[in-house]
């Protein structure tokens, strides 16, 4: 059996939160692995869990759901995330749309269609409310990302992993390593090789040594 897929829950109001992750829980596919109740917490939860599947609320005090989501893409490219809102104007769908979402959905949206939502989420395919037209996901999300310094957009936890990579080690003994779970190695590895635009493990470990990152101490 593969491995279930993860899910952090991102709401202001508890009862929705608990609500989605009740009914998540019955899906023997699915883990509901964290619920946050700010953008800001919701940020440090994607970092530490590395979860497949956001679903993330827009309109929450402090930092709001696009900012969240753009963080959240920012330190952990594979997350995909799912927008779960009760707004459908243009002032919010676009900015969500081009903050990173995979998909927009509304609050009334059945719970079993949220649930083949996040299905496909986790399989990198995109989910619109239908007031939401197909059209505006090239429109709006068609550039490429400015380029970054590979280097300089790892965080410090990926460092780590890629110096254990470069030495040789599985993800079993990187898990054992850092204390945490093999999930978890496998977000991180996938993260690294994202961010550094990386086919394999193999290209991470060439790449860590050309550098001399495994020498940076």
């Amino acid at each position: 059996m593969s491995d279930p897929i993860t899910v952090m829950i991102v709401d202001d109001h508890a009862m929705v939160r608990h609500g989605a992750a009740g009914y998540l829980a019955a899906q023997p596919d699915i883990t509901v692995i964290a619920q946050a109740e700010s953008g800001e917490e919701a940020v440090r939860l994607a970092l530490e869990h590395v979860p497949h599947v956001v679903l993330m609320d827009l309109v929450m005090p402090g930092m709001d759901g696009v900012e969240a989501t753009r963080k959240v893409k920012d330190v952990s490219p594979r997350t995909h995330i799912i927008v779960l809102t009760s707004y459908h104007e243009d002032e919010h769908v676009f900015p969500a749309l081009r903050a990173g979402a995979i998909s927009y959905l509304l609050k009334d949206v059945k719970a079993a269609e949220l649930v083949e939502a996040i299905r496909r989420a986790a399989q990198g395919e995109a989910t619109l409310h239908p007031r939401v037209a197909a059209r505006l996901i090239k429109q709006f999300r068609g550039g490429d990302p400015s380029p970054d310094n590979p280097f300089t957009v790892l965080t410090d936890r990926e460092m780590e992993v890629l110096r254990l990579i470069a030495q040789g080690y599985t993800n079993s003994r990187i898990a054992e390593e850092l204390v945490i779970t093999l999930g978890t190695v496998k977000g991180h590895v996938s993260n690294i090789l994202s961010k550094l635009h990386l086919a394999d493990r193999t290209q991470a470990a060439v790449y860590a040594w050309r550098e001399g990152i495994i020498r940076r101490e």
